[in-house]
């Protein structure tokens, strides 16, 4: 069976369900036509994810050339329009928890592991924008932060998964910029067990840039090992993989599931690794681009661009 990717493309005004395929994109409809299988958004073929995915697999080995566009010439969107929820991993990086700490006078000890992840979650149809979209900077912010992040799609989903049976839970991959206003980060207007704002350094318009495509798990030899870059204006920031995980992919998935039932769609972004600007001192201004490159999954640009005052 030939390998594939799962996207969202503008078509004649509206979002269409897309497959690549050796670098051009058909119609997932014209694939699965007479399958029974609704092929209407990529979130209704994440709703039939093992029957979907078995079937496009085969399709994607006989697709004819003519019947396909050149990736060159589509209008690719987000993934997935829109997920019901997009869970975001904090502070589970090993060399982003150094970084962080090295600028606090602190050091880490990684014989310490957390016992188990830490999640917030991020604003969805709100904050997601798709491939090439500038995302606008919110005004009352100075210092947003860029921040590569692998996102676990899941696909058949489920409640109370162990870790040995997590990624069975899971379609596929994608990238996602995880955009944090430092500055709005904190208010010192509450009491300190309200201290953090993650409303106002997380969920502003456009702070979760997202694709360019979901890749299949069956596509990926091990998650476990995947290279994460970030450049700004084409300068290297993050270089990291995802060794550096403190909880991983399979960890994320159960941990969720044991809080609420995982549903086709759902996007967990597993956190950032080292080279993010804040303890550096630099942040986005507009005009700058962004880029991200995360093994096996394609590559995420975005520019920047001032937000309405």
């Amino acid at each position: 069976m030939a390998e594939y990717r799962l996207l969202t493309y503008r078509d004649a005004g509206k979002p269409v369900a897309g497959v690549l395929v050796d670098g051009r994109v058909y119609p997932a409809a014209a694939m699965l036509k007479g399958s029974g299988i609704d092929a209407s958004s990529v979130l209704a073929l994440l709703g039939s994810w093992t029957k979907a995915h078995r079937a496009l697999a085969k399709a994607a080995s006989a697709v004819k050339p003519k019947n396909g566009k050149p990736l060159a010439r589509v209008k690719l969107l987000a993934p997935i329009l829109y997920p019901g929820a997009l869970f975001c991993a904090g502070a589970n990086y090993w060399d982003h928890m150094e970084e962080m700490a090295k600028a606090e006078g602190r050091t880490v000890d990684r014989a310490k592991r957390p016992e188990e992840p830490w999640f917030f979650v991020k604003t969805s149809a709100h904050s997601i924008i798709g491939p090439d979209v500038p995302a606008k900077l919110p005004a009352n912010s100075r210092q947003v932060d860029w921040e590569a992040e692998i996102g676990i799609v899941i696909g058949r989903g489920g409640k109370n998964l162990p870790v040995e049976r997590a990624m069975e839970a899971v379609a596929g991959y994608t990238i996602v910029n995880d955009l944090s206003a430092r500055d709005l980060m904190r208010r010192k207007d509450r009491p300190p067990v309200m201290t953090f704002d993650w409303v106002g350094q997380k969920c502003f318009d456009d702070a979760a840039p997202m694709g360019p495509w979901i890749t299949p798990v069956s596509s990926i030899r091990d998650h476990g090992n995947l290279s994460v870059k970030l450049w700004v204006n084409g300068v290297l920031k993050q270089n990291s993989n995802t060794r550096e995980l403190i909880h991983n992919i399979p960890e994320q998935v159960s941990y969720l599931s044991h809080h609420v039932t995982l549903r086709p769609g759902d996007v967990i972004a597993t956190g950032t690794p080292a080279g993010v600007g804040m303890p550096r001192g630099e942040f986005l201004k507009p005009g700058d681009i962004v880029k991200i490159e995360i093994e096996g999954c394609g590559s995420l640009t975005n520019p920047m661009a001032a937000g309405a005052r």
